[in-house]
């Protein structure tokens, strides 16, 4: 395994880590580690395409960012 391919297999297990542990109940959705493990998975996988792309895989991982950094700013504009 190449390691481009190997940085995104780690991404989409963070991911589906996190939807794991949201559907178990142990995160809730606008939780900072949640909204982390999203983003730091996606990245992981944009960083993968980067070396076999792939437009719909790409910009399916780009709103899953974008999406998770709202979500902290929001939480984090809450909280102040």
């Amino acid at each position: 395994m190449h390691w481009p391919d190997a940085i995104g297999l780690l991404g989409v297990i963070l991911i589906l880590f996190a939807y794991f542990l949201l559907q178990a109940g142990r995160l809730r959705g606008n939780a900072l580690p949640y909204q982390l493990l999203n983003a730091i998975g996606a990245i992981l996988v944009l960083v993968s395409l980067l070396y076999a792309f792939n437009l719909s895989a790409f910009l399916m991982e780009l709103a899953w960012l974008l999406v998770s950094i709202y979500g902290m700013a929001r939480n984090r504009k809450r909280s102040a």
